[in-house]
């Protein structure tokens, strides 16, 4: 209840700071879509930091498969493979390098790295903060939507006020705000108020009024 309190106090905060610039219609942002949607595939994928969790999984091969976590060097270990970097790579990077060294002892390795718990920087992640089920900060990945970012966090509380979202976009001078029309996005199919997300997008979700 705490927690809730506190998410809700800083929703209204920041929905307040809002309400004093102007806040555009998502319509400006469906508008743009294909170059944003061709902005998200250009923007760079997630790089794998210090301190994320990863599960390294070599194909047939279950004695070489692992979970780990990145140290604080950036460095990984896992059976066969010793202080490989993996800090700055992309997952699909570090398993084409692991790959490579896996060749000396397996016949051609397959080898698929997924980040089961990530510490990116902001700028890397779409934060959803208010009335989602599960409010949280998640990785970037290319070509992402707000159904996808919704799906992620488990969709809405039965408190939230879908259609009085806001994404906003950008820091200081440059940051804009957009309403989203997620009851209608989520609740009634309405698949024309999806809209592409970029690295760094902030969505907040107000708690109904009613």
């Amino acid at each position: 209840m705490v927690l809730r309190n506190f998410i809700c106090a800083l929703s209204a905060l920041i929905f307040a700071s809002c309400a004093s610039s102007n806040i555009r219609d998502a319509s400006e942002l469906q508008n743009r879509s294909a170059t944003l949607i061709a902005a998200a595939a250009e923007a760079p994928d997630y790089l794998i930091g210090p301190l994320d969790k990863l599960d390294v999984f070599v194909w047939r091969a279950p004695e070489l498969s692992t979970g780990v976590t990145v140290r604080p060097d950036g460095r990984i270990s896992t059976p066969l493979v010793e202080d490989m970097v993996a800090a700055g790579k992309t997952p699909t990077q570090l398993a084409k390098d692991l790959e490579n060294v896996l060749r000396q002892y397996v016949r051609t390795p397959q080898v698929t790295v997924s980040v089961s718990e990530f510490t990116s920087t902001p700028g890397q992640q779409i934060r959803v903060l208010g009335e989602a089920a599960r409010p949280v900060a998640l990785p970037y990945q290319s070509g992402m939507t707000v159904l996808d970012v919704m799906v992620s966090v488990g969709g809405l509380t039965d408190f939230a006020a879908g259609n009085r979202a806001v994404l906003i976009r950008g820091a200081g001078e440059k940051r804009q705000s957009y309403r989203l029309k997620l009851d209608d996005l989520l609740r009634k199919g309405n698949i024309g108020a999806n809209v592409a997300v970029l690295p760094g997008d902030v969505i907040l979700i107000p708690e109904s009024l009613f």
